[in-house]
């Protein structure tokens, strides 16, 4: 849980403070502030007019708006007058639909929430100013501020100055996706899958108001060729939108919203692009600070919906960081980092399984049943059990289509491997030498490490996807056709992507070898529950634990 933010101990401290950037991280730095310390004067500068919004609905949880509200109510009064609120998610693929409950959320249009935002930092005697392009050097002439935040956005200009020294790096997904919203209205997070020859198309959509859903949407870049949609010119300035894959998707997708069109906004295919920041600061020729909050510096996929609330808490933090130390600004931003890195950190962790799904949905889709899709997708970052707490039924029911599939049970269901079956999918394992480990269902042992069952060693990955090192020797070993493969060390999010690729792409047995690592990835409360999942979402077929240090039920 984040530091709450504090009322300063001292009298109001006078401070001028310069943020660049209209948007939600820009506009709540200065109600925070004034909030914070009422005799701050606080400048926003934005290059766009008021009026221009770019993009179309923002969607929070409901577990995550507590901070925001203890420092201002202003997105839950947004929220709760003009938003949309849902409990259940649904994914719809193939004709089938899986739905789980226990996942309260709302949202609504980024227009109203920053018309709401501009009316209450105004209010509380922030000065906005619009079509103005602040830059640094010109906001440092003269001494005339004493701090600047910049939260600009993605592709800041302000960071781009300072960047040598902070550190800053980027991954960009494999994925294609573009941003539009439709007339149609969904009836809460909706995620919509469609074949096209080939490959696939999802849509992340959801309400946000105004008879508008945010509708987005992903594909393969073979499959984006493929359909002619990579002729739009990227160089054109901002604004125009990409009309030829609007009026694509709107065919693909009439059937799942009933004929409704999309709807444009600066709507152009991109990459997304997870940006992780060292340091978080840097200072002006003059010495002035320069503080980077939001998408400056880090970005987490839209698929875990945090942006606009990260770059908020940002802000809400900075300001109680200095009202901490009053006068003492390199004392608060080093409070600040210190508060705010590791809690970015633990989110753009929890998001890199969300964003990895979906840079190989389209392999999930063609290659699980539809039922196992759904459960695997509800599954990437959290634990058969921890789901059951929200939604008892729908798991309930992927362990009946799983029953009705196998005849048993999840970790009850026996698996052959060669001329040897195992009675459990729940293995221990033991390493007797370096290139050897042997799996045991407590009567049948396998010994990985030969021709017959190949020992795989899966990298330590930081990104969403194998490298293509890794792919080619799981190939060369799938194509020697052993009984299975036995795959070890690395992390949990590695050995994961290289048991499916065993799977799905070469229909081998694959078996994983994990550790406490792996309960912790995806917040199991056992080993056996941590084994039932992958099992159960097609992950690997079988999943073992050390002997010395199995892991039991808490």
């Amino acid at each position: 849980m984040p530091h709450a933010p504090t009322t300063p101990a001292s009298p109001p401290t006078s401070l001028r403070v310069a943020c660049i950037g209209g948007g939600p991280g820009g506009l709540f730095t200065a109600i925070a502030l004034r909030h914070a310390l009422p005799g701050a004067e606080v400048d926003v500068f934005e290059r766009n007019r008021a009026e221009d919004i770019f993009g179309f609905g923002v969607v929070f949880s409901d577990a995550t708006l507590d901070y925001i509200n203890r420092v201002d109510p202003v997105l839950q009064d947004v929220l709760n007058a003009h938003g949309r609120h849902w409990d259940t998610i649904r994914v719809h693929n193939q004709g089938a639909l899986a739905a789980a409950a226990g996942n309260g959320m709302a949202a609504v249009h980024r227009r109203t929430l920053l018309d709401a935002m501009r009316e209450r930092a105004t209010a509380l005697g922030a000065r906005l100013h619009y079509q103005h392009e602040a830059d640094v050097a010109a906001l440092d002439t003269g001494g005339a501020y004493d701090l600047i935040v910049a939260a600009d956005g993605a592709n800041s200009a302000t960071r781009a100055r300072f960047a040598a020294g902070l550190g800053h790096t980027i991954d960009t997904a494999a994925v294609k996706f573009i941003w539009f919203a439709t007339t149609y209205e969904l009836p809460g997070l909706t995620f919509l899958h469609q074949r096209w020859q080939d490959g696939n198309f999802a849509v992340h959509g959801y309400p946000i108001g105004d008879g508008l859903s945010t509708f987005i949407v992903e594909t393969e870049e073979a499959t984006w060729r493929a359909a002619g949609l990579d002729r739009f010119d990227m160089a054109t300035p901002p604004g125009p939108s990409d009309e030829v894959s609007q009026r694509f998707l709107e065919q693909l997708f009439a059937a799942q919203i009933d004929g409704h069109p999309l709807v444009g906004n600066n709507s152009r295919w991109a990459n997304f692009r997870t940006r992780l920041t060292g340091r978080w600061h840097a200072h002006t020729g003059r010495g002035t600070p320069v503080v980077f909050i939001g998408d400056t510096v880090h970005t987490a996929h839209f698929s875990v919906g945090s942006g606009t609330k990260m770059a908020m808490e940002d802000a809400a933090a900075l300001a109680a960081a200095v009202a901490r130390h009053p006068g003492a600004l390199d004392a608060a931003i080093t409070d600040f980092e210190a508060v705010r890195v590791p809690e970015v950190a633990k989110i753009q962790n929890s998001a890199l399984p969300s964003l990895s799904w979906w840079d190989h949905f389209g392999a999930y889709e063609r290659g699980l049943p539809p039922w196992q899709f759904g459960f695997h997708f509800f599954s990437r970052s959290i634990s058969a059990e921890k789901m059951r707490r929200r939604d008892a039924a729908f798991v309930h029911a992927s362990e009946q289509a799983w029953l009705q599939a196998h005849g048993h049970a999840v970790l009850g269901t026996p698996l052959k491997v060669g001329d040897l079956t195992l009675r459990t999918r729940l293995l221990r394992s033991r390493t007797p030498a370096d290139d050897a480990i042997e799996l045991s269902d407590g009567a049948v042992t396998l010994t990985a490490g030969g021709a017959a069952l190949p020992l795989y060693a899966a990298p330590s990955l930081r990104t969403t996807r194998l490298d293509a090192a890794t792919t080619t020797a799981l190939d060369a070993l799938c194509a020697a056709q052993p009984d299975a493969v036995v795959i070890h060390g690395g992390n949990h999010l590695a050995r994961t992507l290289c048991a499916e690729h065993v799977r799905l792409a070469h229909q081998r047995v694959a078996l994983i070898v994990d550790d406490a690592e792996a309960l912790a990835a995806r917040r199991a409360t056992s080993a056996a529950d941590c084994a039932a999942t992958v099992v159960l979402s097609g992950r690997a077929d079988a999943v073992a634990f050390d002997t010395a240090g199995f892991p039991t039920p808490r």
